[in-house]
């Protein structure tokens, strides 16, 4: 394999594509909600999502002991070295959590949140539909990038405008999820694990994709042309990402693993707004 491809996947195997994704859309509601962020809290907010992304593969790959996900696979024979990775990031990530932010309500209020946040997933996990699957993790991924932004924002930032952009973020995160879980079908199969797209008909889940896609794309255009001037960056910088997501799902010839890292870099155009 050439290693430009192998560090290509490798990248994506250690989710570090979703890590600065994530940093992006914190950026992104930083920018939104008027406020500014010591660079060591994106630092954090990246050791936080890949650890849960890590510990969520980690896990995945013990339950599936024949898997032939590439991925599964991969953390399945370095677990010892991931495991002590991940162990690193927790203690490196709550020793400067305390540095940075003190034992305050910041703090206190996210530790919470991150208990709250495994204990709902703990329950769907075992309880719940698993159509919630993915609602979930969307919900906790806009959540943690907007958290801090909202705690350090003033009241007349909360404006429902600025509120429905989130909306439409937690659309965008949840459309990229159905589109994962549909590429990785064959793979969860085998693999015995249950997902939205093996409980739909390929092309009602198609469906689905298409019509969140197109909602996306329209809710944006719209937002462009009916929001004041301050909200049409953020609007561009969604439509993009949206555009990238559909275009990329939809095209043929691409590899599953390609249209994979394709839409998970997209989170990575927030970014641009560093230049407007």
């Amino acid at each position: 394999m050439p290693k430009l491809i192998r560090l290509q996947l490798l990248f994506s195997w250690l989710s570090l594509d979703v890590v600065f994704g994530a940093m992006a859309s914190m950026y992104f509601f930083q920018e939104l909600f008027h406020v500014q962020l010591e660079w060591p809290i994106f630092v954090l907010l990246g050791l936080a999502v890949w650890t849960i992304y890590s510990l969520d593969h980690l896990l995945d790959a013990r339950q599936s002991k024949r898997s032939s996900s590439s991925r599964r696979v991969f953390y399945r024979q370095n677990k010892l070295v991931l495991s002590v990775g991940i162990l690193v990031a927790v203690v490196a990530g709550l020793t400067g959590a305390f540095y940075w932010l003190g034992w305050g309500k910041e703090l206190q209020l996210t530790l919470v949140l991150i208990v709250a946040m495994g204990g709902c997933r703990w329950a769907i996990q075992k309880l719940g539909p698993v159509v919630l699957k993915e609602v979930s993790i969307a919900l906790f991924y806009v959540v943690g990038s907007l958290w801090l932004p909202i705690l350090r924002s003033e009241a007349q930032d909360l404006s429902w405008q600025a509120l429905a952009f989130a909306i439409v973020f937690f659309m965008l995160a949840l459309l990229n999820l159905w589109m994962l879980s549909f590429l990785d079908r064959e793979d969860d199969r085998q693999d015995g694990f249950i997902s939205i797209a093996m409980l739909l008909p390929p092309i009602q889940m198609i469906q689905w994709i298409r019509k969140l896609a197109f909602l996306g794309i329209f809710g944006t255009m719209a937002s462009f042309i009916l929001l004041p001037s301050f909200y049409r960056p953020f609007s561009c910088v969604l439509l993009l990402v949206f555009l990238v997501h559909y275009l990329t799902f939809f095209q043929s010839g691409l590899s599953a693993t390609g249209k994979r890292q394709r839409m998970e870099i997209s989170f990575w155009i927030p970014w641009l707004l560093l230049w407007i």
